[in-house]
């Protein structure tokens, strides 16, 4: 009783600090096969996606005082739509709340601001991320004019979703199996592959914060410096 009871003050106190918050509304879920990857459409009618020059991210509520980012893969300025790829195969408030919404469903989001990621006027832009970052990096790959200064890999865990990101886009990221815990070495071994010059390229990494931060150093061992390598570290 008293546990109860402590509980409901606690919110009532934390409710007055809560921030204020914009709200939207869900068009469409998605499911990918297996079911831990989706697609969210969302309708933001607050949002002036117009401003949107660089990387966005949105600081949804996903719980009681939890909020997770989430990067929108592409967004319609005229109609302030915008779709979330969303990680649900990790236990956590987001995943658990992305796993529960429907149509219609009301979201809440607490801010949106940019991930101070914008294409480098180089020849080569290249996008390397976990199945965290899909949204980020289809989001860059649409910022890339022309079209064929980009590529890059992404780490997809499951041989169905790889498949299904072949299939769904028309994009030159290619989607690599995850051959370590982090898949920082997965990611640096493609890279080397790759055979990319020291000179005009730079390197556009998001996802789970360990890889992002070991990706990074691998990177500066292999000879490129600290402008040519731009990171964006998600919760895992």
């Amino acid at each position: 009783m008293e546990t109860s009871t402590l509980n409901k003050l606690k919110k009532k106190a934390g409710a007055l600090f809560e921030p204020t918050l914009q709200t939207g509304r869900v068009l469409e879920v998605r499911y990918w096969e297996p079911s831990t990857l989706l697609e969210v459409d969302l309708h933001l009618p607050f949002a002036d996606m117009s401003q949107w020059k660089e990387i966005p991210y949105i600081k949804f509520k996903v719980g009681d005082f939890a909020y997770r980012d989430y990067t929108p893969s592409g967004w319609d300025t005229e109609t302030c739509t915008c779709t979330l790829f969303i990680d649900a195969a990790h236990k956590g408030p987001g995943s658990q709340w992305a796993l529960s919404l429907k149509t219609n469903d009301t979201v809440s989001y607490f801010k949106i601001k940019s991930t101070e990621h914008a294409p480098a006027e180089t020849p080569a832009v290249i996008g390397l991320g976990d199945e965290s970052s899909i949204g980020h990096l289809l989001a860059l790959q649409q910022m890339v004019l022309p079209a064929t200064r980009f590529s890059g890999a992404i780490l997809i865990n499951n041989e169905q979703h790889r498949d299904q990101f072949n299939e769904y886009f028309r994009s030159p990221l290619k989607p690599i199996p995850v051959n370590d815990t982090y898949g920082h070495n997965s990611l640096m071994q493609w890279v080397i592959e790759q055979q990319y010059t020291l000179d005009n390229t730079v390197f556009y990494i998001a996802g789970n914060h360990t890889m992002v931060l070991q990706l990074r150093k691998l990177l500066r061992m292999q000879g490129y410096n600290s402008t040519q390598v731009k990171t964006q570290g998600f919760w895992k």
